[in-house]
């Protein structure tokens, strides 16, 4: 059942979208920086039998995905935001369907990338974590606390940018889809 919005609801809506996507855009941004640094300065000094071990992001390879995902989408937020404010500034709406289909395919992108990178970090924490005994892996949060703790504030971090690049997606896809003529609904 297709609905029908004229005049101003349809303009007044059509800008509560666009400040929500302003909004997501610039909390993808704010906290993918936010991630990517706190993790890309991660590090932890520990003497285990006169020996320093220290542990730092490189180490876990799945934590260097995370950084250059959580940079990949903080630097493609910023290219959006600066379109959408210039939308915003011209008082232009997106009119091109290949645009919006760029827009659209970018988005749900960022939003793979991002998932992928926090579900595999995810993973990589249980193991931290708990160690894998099967295969004597030990665990590492037992001597690296302030490491554990400082990766967990990150993928938090990493965590809302995934949630908000799958929120961006999904505004995309409107913006895409309003383009489109569905009276025969």
């Amino acid at each position: 059942m297709a609905v029908y919005i004229e005049g101003k609801k349809l303009k007044a809506m059509e800008r509560k979208v666009k400040v929500g996507e302003v909004a997501l855009r610039f909390a993808t941004l704010v906290l993918g920086v936010s991630a990517a640094a706190l993790m890309e300065t991660n590090s932890e000094v520990k003497e285990i039998v006169s020996i320093q071990t220290k542990a730092k992001f490189t180490d876990m390879k799945i934590l260097v995905f995370l950084v250059i995902a959580n940079g990949l989408a903080a630097a493609y937020s910023l290219v959006q935001l600066v379109r959408c404010l210039t939308c915003m500034l011209h008082g232009t709406m997106l009119h091109s369907k290949a645009v919006a289909w760029a827009i659209f395919i970018s988005d749900q992108v960022m939003a793979y990338i991002t998932l992928a990178a926090i579900a595999a970090t995810a993973q990589a924490a249980v193991f931290a974590e708990y160690g894998q005994p099967e295969f004597q892996w030990m665990k590492a949060c037992n001597i690296f606390t302030r490491f554990c703790f400082q990766s967990g504030e990150g993928a938090t971090m990493a965590l809302l940018v995934s949630m908000a690049s799958i929120c961006l997606s999904g505004i995309s896809a409107f913006n895409l889809f309003r383009l489109y003529d569905c009276s025969f609904i």
